[in-house]
């Protein structure tokens, strides 16, 4: 295979959603898969709604994800000169012509094809008509002229062999009233001069891409590969929409997602090889290929997106975790070096738990909360007179150990409760709601470990003074 160059080309009027984020996924691997080049083209010349906040909320997108383009981005509104050049030389070449017909003119054409239920809405009357013959004053656009018999062919790399008649297909717009391009040209010819071997997309651009490879054939351009990738439905099996939650990358992000964890789970949104479902970015380069991109839509599963991200949680370094959610944590700035490394202790007894950052910055809270601890009801019900009187029993046994560690700190807990002819839980649940301020936590004696002894002791003796 020739040297292969894709592209993902967002238009800039809002964040990078998740089905944008598979779509440059997918151009980013299969690129890395061959050995080739990822490039990121924005595509903003809708000047009203592109927003220099949407950029950026775009490339911080991307970047959190990992996906990192080759080469400078390209910007399509500066290069709208180029695009225009194009439109003239078609139109030099015979290939596109002038067309004068006004808005109400247009109107009447688009409210009459519908009646009849024709798909195409302009008739053509400029297409071989005297522009002397134009309104005086009158502003043309630019139109294509396109092939009025036989049909246009893509070999789609997902949807298989796919035909347009081309009596079906408008001669469409390339420059406006104003001379600005529109949208179909720009997208020809910077994906032309970008050298763009495959265009891998949603299969929302479906239709434009019969247009497009006219557009190509025209200018006497090599057709790039085209591969349309069905849409992400929702869970409930309808297009994705604000009403199945939060589609911004951002906001899962904001949830608590890992990059990596994201990556494998949009990966698998419509992709598959065999039965694996943990893969790495290594394997997903190496395996990737558009011949397994499923033809029917996928839906958004966020229990499996859960899910796996708790396997990449536990997976992670604990350094790495604490840093992830300390600006999760209450006065998270505020955290003191002493504070971390105890949160570093704790990760191996927190992470199985959580299936999100969040889930595990809240499990974390106790270890760096303020003496004396706040109570939950639960933990105070537990905090009797008889068990603050057993904890102190159990504190002077603590005090005296010669090392600090969980085999120490259990064998003395029990020695105790044997002594005091009590059941073990008697001294641990105390000891649970003393240490954490709650009735439940990882093992107490991991929890005491990841405390330290200093910490450990002092909160036990806050519940017995």
């Amino acid at each position: 295979m020739a040297d292969v160059v894709t592209r993902f080309a967002p238009s800039p009027t809002g964040y990078l959603h998740i089905g944008g984020a598979r779509t440059a996924l997918f151009n980013f691997l299969f690129a890395r898969h061959h050995g080739g080049t990822f490039r990121l083209r924005i595509e903003d010349t809708d000047r009203k709604r592109s927003t220099p906040d949407a950029i950026a909320a775009i490339l911080d997108g991307l970047d959190w994800l990992g996906l990192k383009h080759d080469g400078e981005i390209v910007y399509q509104f500066e290069r709208r000169q180029r695009h225009a050049e194009v439109a003239q030389e078609l139109l030099a070449a015979g290939k596109a012509y002038p067309c004068y017909c006004s808005p109400e003119e247009l109107a009447e054409m688009r409210q009459r094809a519908r009646a009849e239920g024709e798909s195409k809405l302009y008739d053509g009357r400029w297409r071989d008509r005297d522009p002397a013959e134009a309104p005086p004053g009158a502003a043309p656009v630019i139109r294509l002229k396109m092939p009025q018999e036989g049909e246009t062919v893509i070999e789609d790399l997902v949807q298989g062999r796919v035909t347009v008649a081309n009596r079906q297909l408008d001669d469409m717009v390339l420059l406006r009233a104003d001379g600005t391009p529109t949208y179909m040209l720009s997208v020809v010819v910077d994906d032309h001069d970008m050298g763009v071997t495959h265009v891998i997309r949603g299969d929302d651009h479906h239709t434009n891409g019969f247009r497009q490879a006219q557009l190509f054939l025209a200018m006497g351009w090599d057709l790039p590969s085209f591969a349309h990738i069905p849409l992400i439905h929702g869970p409930d099996g309808a297009k994705l929409s604000k009403r199945h939650g939060a589609l911004g990358i951002d906001a899962y992000r904001d949830m608590g997602y890992l990059p990596e964890a994201l990556r494998n789970y949009l990966l698998r949104l419509g992709w598959s090889h065999g039965d694996e479902e943990i893969i790495s970015d290594s394997q997903a380069a190496a395996w990737f290929g558009l011949d397994a991109v499923g033809r029917s839509p996928a839906r958004l599963d966020f229990a499996k997106m859960e899910n796996l991200n708790g396997h990449y949680i536990r997976g992670a370094e604990d350094s790495k975790l604490v840093e992830l959610i300390q600006p999760l944590l209450p006065n998270g700035a505020a955290v003191t070096v002493l504070e971390r490394e105890r949160l570093v202790r704790a990760m191996a007894g927190l992470k199985p738990r959580a299936k999100t950052l969040k889930d595990l910055a809240s499990q974390a809270e106790f270890y760096i909360a303020s003496r004396p601890l706040a109570l939950t009801p639960k933990a105070q019900a537990i905090l009797t007179e008889d068990a603050c009187a057993h904890l102190a029993g159990l504190l002077a046994r603590l005090r005296e150990l010669p090392a600090w560690n969980e085999a120490e700190i259990e064998a003395s807990a029990r020695c105790y409760a044997n002594g005091e002819g009590l059941k073990f839980g008697a001294i641990a649940q105390p000891l649970r709601a003393a240490l954490t301020g709650s009735h439940t936590s990882p093992g107490i004696f991991e929890v005491m470990l990841a405390l330290g002894r200093e910490e450990a002791l002092a909160r036990i003796s806050d519940r017995i003074s």
